[in-house]
């Protein structure tokens, strides 16, 4: 009789147990995409620095880049910047933590964020200074943004000059600090990108600060803009 009991409570019990096992399942599933749309909707990147074009019904104009990687030309250590338009890839940023020629973007929107890094406009160019800001997507183009360590080297290649940096400090910070993405009086680099988080959009952000060691600009590059 009590063997009874139990084949009935263990067939009562299977498909309520499938059941609790395929909802766990769907939820789990549900996560990255949660997380992508997180991103998406301005929760993962630039925060509340996020800017955009002043005219949205102009739409985005993306401007793929033509950037020199082995420029080869006269150089100096002095130069003029030139800034670029907001959707413009102005830069590829390397570095020898990774092997990875990411290409940055001046202004941040979720396009711009699919294509490459983008820096942020509130921040100063390479070259100038002050803290040049740039972020990317943490399962992406900044996937190996935490091998950086201290000493190692970032360059960034813009339309104007190469600009080298080191790695002084690895940093971690939530969105709500500002102390990293602040402009500042020296002339720095910040790189950052989301901490991964299986559960959701994470609101910790990893990433490293670097000082500037070398300054090239392209003497060519300013007299053709000259001319």
């Amino acid at each position: 009789m009590s063997e009874n009991k139990n084949k009935k409570l263990l067939i009562f019990l299977t498909p309520v147990i499938v059941l609790l096992l395929c909802v766990g399942i769907i939820i789990v599933a549900a996560i990255k995409p949660y997380n992508k749309l997180s991103v998406y909707l301005n929760l993962a990147f630039m925060d509340d620095f996020k800017t955009n074009p002043d005219d949205d019904s102009s739409g985005l104009v993306i401007v793929e880049g033509d950037i020199q990687l082995d420029y080869s030309g006269e150089t100096s250590s002095e130069g003029e910047v030139t800034v670029p338009l907001f959707g413009e890839q102005f830069a590829v940023l390397r570095s020898s933590g990774f092997d990875l020629s990411v290409p940055v973007y001046w202004g941040s929107t979720d396009e711009l964020l699919e294509r490459g890094a983008c820096q942020a406009t509130y921040s100063k160019l390479p070259g100038i200074v002050g803290n040049a800001v740039i972020s990317a997507h943490e399962d992406t183009f900044f996937a190996e943004l935490n091998k950086l360590q201290e000493g190692d080297t970032v360059t960034i290649n813009t339309n104007y000059g190469e600009f080298t940096y080191t790695v002084t400090e690895v940093i971690s910070f939530t969105k709500t600090q500002k102390k990293y993405v602040n402009q500042t009086d020296d002339e720095r680099l910040t790189l950052y990108t989301c901490k991964k988080d299986i559960l959701g959009a994470s609101d910790e952000r990893i990433g490293v600060v670097c000082e500037i060691t070398e300054k090239k600009f392209y003497v060519q590059a300013e007299e053709e803009t000259e001319n």
